[in-house]
């Protein structure tokens, strides 16, 4: 009988990612935050990569490059756009497209930001190769 080896266990190794504003969601601290695209923005925008089709008597959309991995009924999306709250937002699957309305949501809100606030602020900036300016309104009391 062999003499058994004992191996080492596998350490794991979180990277910081060079890129923050490229990742689709941030759990570095307790809130939780993701990115989210409008469904209803890309029917307004007639978007080239909205595909519908029809089944059982309804027409349902997508995205073809499958930024969210819904297929929706289009006629529900119209119906909840034409109430104040709308239709509302999606998690992102893969990278939004520059003529995606995204936004970042947090999932459980600021309350639980610590001392510092936002541990990883560049995830909400825009991807590389997008416009890169942002503009901060200080209003006086």
């Amino acid at each position: 009988m062999q003499p058994q080896t004992q191996r080492p266990a596998a350490v794991t190794v979180t990277e910081l990612p060079l890129r923050p504003q490229d990742e689709l969601e941030c759990r570095r601290c307790d809130v939780h935050c993701d990115k989210v695209v409008y469904p209803s923005a890309c029917v307004e925008r007639a978007c080239p990569f909205l595909y519908a089709f029809e089944e059982f008597g309804h027409t349902y959309i997508g995205c073809m490059q499958r930024v969210y991995g819904a297929e929706i009924d289009l006629e529900m999306l119209h119906e909840a756009e034409a109430k104040r709250e709308g239709f509302g937002a999606m998690r992102t699957t893969r990278a939004p497209l520059p003529m995606c309305r995204v936004e970042v949501e947090e999932c459980y809100g600021s309350e639980r930001f610590g001392e510092l606030g936002c541990v990883n602020p560049e995830f909400h900036e825009l991807p590389v190769g997008r416009p890169t300016f942002k503009v901060f309104a200080q209003l006086a009391d």
